[in-house]
């Protein structure tokens, strides 16, 4: 059956997320209420892209970027590719810093790309989408949270991800903690061992399985469900400040976590007045998200 093309703009906005969450590494993940916005259209040659805010000046402008990166892979499962493409990025998720900016350009382009397909939401459906994206970057737990929003709990099979998404408790107010510097996602998974202890694996588990009662229904509980012994401490010599930083919330009482790979800080549960982490950390207190990526006709 032959591919036709939409006419004219479409404007994807994609929240950022967190994963791991402490206990649940590459399973659990929260969309927050920061995001990127994508306009795309079919053109009739040629790629032009065009980024302001977060990484403006630094990411490529053609198609190396990944958001279109991401649409070239949603056009062959949508059977035919475009003869050119226009994109504005409207940046606002700081770049590998933890905050799934990656995750938001797969699932940004994704969604584009299917948007621009007349009956794209027939040949690639939300979870044609999702083993998609999640196929794109590696692993689903970032990637769930930004195309269902809230608290997701994403697995995978030998058919690719899937995922479910919880309501979240409305006590929980998430704060992040950005850093200047960046981290890596592959240098801070080369930090892992191969092999773990069974007693840890099995904390672990029991502590992911309490955070999903302590997000969804009991915040109180949100101190012990974070604790991890999987991947923080193993992770912690390549980022030193955020250690130190989750160190001391924690001390104060506070849920805190690394967010993702790293270096951004997560608190789950308030921050007491007047704690200062310091000049170098950006602090946003930001909602949960709990739409998810949302697909508008139109540009801003």
């Amino acid at each position: 059956m032959p591919t036709t093309f939409a006419s004219g703009p479409v404007r994807v906005r994609v929240p950022a997320t967190s994963a791991n969450l402490g206990p649940g590494f590459d399973a659990l993940g929260l969309a927050l209420g920061r995001h990127d916005d994508v306009t795309a259209e079919v053109t009739g040659g040629g790629v032009r892209v065009v980024v302001t805010g977060e990484g403006a000046g630094e990411l490529p402008a053609d198609d190396r970027h990944l958001v279109v990166t991401a649409m070239r892979a949603a056009f062959d499962v949508l059977g035919a590719q475009p003869a050119g493409l226009a994109l504005e990025c409207v940046n606002r998720i700081p770049q590998a810093r933890g905050l799934g900016s990656s995750s938001a350009a797969i699932v940004a382009g994704v969604l584009a790309a299917r948007a621009l397909v007349v009956d794209g939401g027939q040949r690639l459906d939300d979870a044609a989408a999702l083993r998609l994206a999640a196929e794109l970057e590696g692993h689903p737990d970032n990637v769930a949270p930004c195309l269902l929003g809230g608290f997701t709990i994403a697995w995978t099979e030998p058919s690719g991800a899937r995922a479910v998404s919880l309501p979240v408790a409305s006590a929980v107010r998430p704060t992040v903690f950005v850093p200047a510097e960046r981290g890596l996602t592959a240098a801070a998974r080369a930090a892992l061992p191969a092999t773990v202890p069974h007693a840890d694996a099995a904390a672990n588990a029991g502590r992911a399985a309490l955070l999903v009662h302590a997000l969804t229904v009991d915040p109180a509980l949100l101190l012990p469900a974070t604790v991890d012994r999987l991947h923080q401490e193993q992770r912690a010599p390549g980022m030193p400040a955020s250690a130190r930083l989750v160190a001391a919330l924690r001390a104060a009482g506070v849920a805190a976590v690394i967010s993702g790979a790293g270096p951004t800080v997560l608190a789950l549960s308030d921050v007491p007045a007047g704690f200062e982490p310091g000049t170098e950390w950006r602090r946003w207190e930001l909602p949960t998200d709990v739409s998810g990526a949302r697909v508008f006709r139109g540009t801003l």
